[in-house]
């Protein structure tokens, strides 16, 4: 290969001693994307991507390929309110999804439909919330690179518009009240009553009332000594109780608030839970006998069930409903109480080794009494019911060749059955899916899913490795439509559970998080080289990638361990973890990643941080760094500073690049520009690894027993 030119980049003598620390920031200077300087070298940047764009041949196949294996249709189960469906859709040819509504007749119609409001594909409905009666929707617009975002109260019959929009409300949680005339929401103060220059969350919890101008909502909750709190909501079904949730990050622990509604204006509080003394996460839902169920992972990392009285302030005088199995992390539970029911219901949704079961409980005693078939070994999400009472079940059901599909549970009839779901431009792939544990280097065993073609397991093969490893956040076999097209190209795909993630339960978060982050970063390096040692691929033929936390998963590890890759796929990465708290949510997630206002946790920081280890002279594999223009979450400067950082440092002849993409977000994008992105990321994959979407190659090898 040859070397390339890249845009000169001033490299500035910003150092600053931080605790004793000399940390030096020679691109600082790109943080300003308002200098024109920064415009410059950006569009130059721009440039040269597309140059080498260009000269990636099969981009188009890869493209193809995508469109083969993207899914479309109804993905989500739908949400039943009185007698209307609510469900969202997304045809082939939509940018974004489109609201439905089906009414009691089984008549379907388009309630809402972005096109109509944006034709340019940037605004798409992030969430919505039906009224309990099914007669109205609270919609919440997002377009995808600006900070604010609406909601709008629609008319279920007509569409029309009856309110709104409410601004300020990204990231709410919305809570109806019963009669459809009222609900609580979480928006942010208004930028003339903050000090200048606050970028805190600053939300608080007001009270709408439909008809009544925004700017008279009542605050019930939050102020301004909690700045980053994140606050959940939810109602009890005879509209009088309230519980707000409080945490001060993504993956914290939580307070529990409750309050009786006497006056919805003036709700006084009782907190029942407390996160410094509990130390937990407890989400609660109210029952029809006032009391509370609480899903939580307090004295059970994996997950219990409990019921409480809604005065009961110690968690010791929780009772157990369904106790904590620690080799089945609990990742949902509804309820169902329609009285046309011989009993009260609990489902419960667990994951083993990543494959889903759903299990139905007595909600009195706990009592297991059946578990639902499922159509495979994969992954149940998004399980729900109609309200105001749960007479049915909905979920969705996909693994690595299912797109997501949607089934019912009918508890009376004891059935499951497909009600409606997705749907696929092409036939998907063949795929075979097992799962193998490889040892960390402290000896800890690390789940790890391989998605390989049917039939022999030939190798070295051109892999694919994803790892996520932050917020507590498992990895499951879903359906990718990245994984399987580089599947059905020949290829393999690997997802490394590592800790920081999820999938063994908070425990397994607590190993990765905070001052123990270094551990993901090395269970991902120890992740390719098992799967280089075991003979399945070989260092030239293997790709890392990662997203946003996994963004900064797959730098630091490939900065460490440079010789294990081929090349690393980086989107929306954090990679300047001294100063990720001034970028975008960053502030809100120190207690996952540390603070460099510690000395301490400055340390660590320096030690992992991608940006600040660098080295000059390093044969680094090829990167490509992506993001979006405008990022609302990790902001956009880690990107242009890892960018300039590795193609000043790198002494190999891999290209460093920088894809970044205007009118989008840090997620929800329009989907032509997501198919776009994927077709980018396989074809620079397929490059650097010798994946090619025609010709699939492997060469046979003698294969090593499986770990675990």
């Amino acid at each position: 290969m040859t070397r390339l030119c890249y845009p000169a980049a001033r490299r500035g003598d910003v150092v600053e001693n931080l605790f004793g620390f000399p940390v030096a920031d020679p691109y600082r200077w790109l943080e300003d994307a308002r200098d024109p300087d920064v415009r410059d070298w950006a569009a130059a940047q721009d440039r040269l991507f597309q140059a080498c764009r260009a000269g990636w041949s099969e981009r188009e196949t890869w493209a193809s390929s995508v469109d083969e294996t993207s899914s479309f249709g109804v993905s989500d189960s739908p949400m039943v309110r009185g007698q209307v469906m609510f469900l969202a859709e997304q045809r082939p040819e939509d940018e974004q999804r489109r609201l439905l509504v089906i009414d009691a007749e089984g008549n379907r119609r388009v309630l809402l439909d972005p096109a109509a409001i944006d034709p340019s594909g940037r605004t798409g409905p992030y969430a919505w919330w039906p009224s309990r009666e099914g007669e109205r929707v609270a919609v919440q617009l997002e377009v995808a690179e600006r900070p604010g975002s609406d909601i709008t109260v629609l008319d279920a019959r007509t569409g029309d518009t009856v309110d709104g929009p409410l601004p300020r409300t990204r990231n709410t949680s919305l809570a109806w009240l019963p009669g459809g005339d009222a609900f609580y929401y979480v928006s942010r103060v208004p930028d003339e009553d903050l000090a200048p220059g606050d970028t805190r969350l600053q939300r608080r919890v007001r009270l709408h009332r439909i008809g009544t101008p925004w700017r008279a909502d009542p605050v019930v909750f939050g102020g301004e000594d909690a700045p980053d709190d994140y606050y959940g909501l939810t109602v009890s079904a005879d509209g009088r109780h309230l519980a707000v949730t409080a945490m001060s990050g993504p993956a914290s622990p939580n307070d529990v608030h409750v309050a009786e509604l006497t006056d919805p204006e003036a709700p006084s509080f009782t907190r029942i839970v407390d996160r410094h003394t509990a130390r937990a996460r407890v989400l609660p839902r109210f029952l029809a006998d006032g009391d509370l169920l609480l899903v939580t992972d307090h004295e059970a990392p994996c997950g219990r069930v409990c019921r409480a009285r809604r005065q009961d302030t110690d968690p010791a005088s929780w009772r157990t409903l369904v106790a904590e199995d620690p080799t089945a992390p609990l990742d949902e539970c509804l309820v169902l109480d329609d009285p046309a029911l011989p009993r009260p219901l609990l489902l419960l949704a667990r994951a083993r080794d990543g494959i889903s079961a759903v299990t139905v409980h007595d909600l009195a005693t706990g009592r297991p009494l059946t578990r639902l078939p499922l159509p495979g070994a994969g992954v149940v999400s998004s399980l729900r019911t109609n309200l105001p009472h749960g007479r049915y079940a909905w979920f969705g059901y996909c693994d690595p060749t299912t797109p997501p599909t949607i089934y019912r549970y009918d508890p009376v009839r004891g059935t499951t059955e497909r009600e409606t779901g997705a749907t696929t431009a092409g036939p998907a792939p063949g795929i075979r899916s097992h799962s193998v544990r490889y040892p960390a280097r402290d000896g800890t065993e690390v789940t790890l899913f391989l998605f390989t073609p049917d039939g022999p397991e030939d190798g070295p093969r051109p892999t694919l490795l994803y790892g996520y490893g932050s917020f507590g956040m498992p990895m499951r076999p879903w359906f990718f439509p990245l994984a399987a097209a580089w599947v059905g190209a020949g290829g393999a795909y690997a997802v490394a559970c590592v800790r920081g993630g999820g999938e063994a339960g908070q425990h397994w978060h607590e190993a990765g998080r905070g001052p123990y982050k270094q551990r993901a970063i090395s269970d991902f390096n120890d992740a390719a080289a098992w799967l280089i040692d075991t003979g399945r691929t070989s260092p030239g033929r293997l790709v890392s990638y990662g997203q946003s936390g996994g963004g900064l998963l797959v730098t630091a590890a490939a900065v460490q361990r440079p010789d294990l890759y081929a090349a690393v796929i980086a989107a929306g990465p954090l990679c300047d973890m001294v100063r990720y708290e001034r970028f975008g949510l960053g502030h809100t997630w120190t207690e996952e990643f540390g603070s460099a206002s510690r000395p301490e946790q400055l340390r660590r920081l320096l030690g992992y941080s991608p940006y600040h280890n660098v080295t000059p002279g390093t044969p680094y594999p090829a990167f490509l760094l992506a993001g979006a223009v405008t990022d609302l979450q990790t902001g956009e400067a880690h990107v242009t500073k890892m960018c300039a950082a590795l193609q000043h440092a790198t002494g190999g002849d891999r290209p460093i690049l920088m894809r970044r993409e205007p009118d989008t977000a840090h997620a929800a994008s329009p989907a032509s520009k997501e198919r776009a992105l994927t077709a980018d990321l396989l074809a620079f994959a397929g490059e650097y690894a010798g994946l090619s979407p025609k010709r699939p190659t492997t060469r046979p090898y003698e294969s090593d027993e499986e770990a675990g």
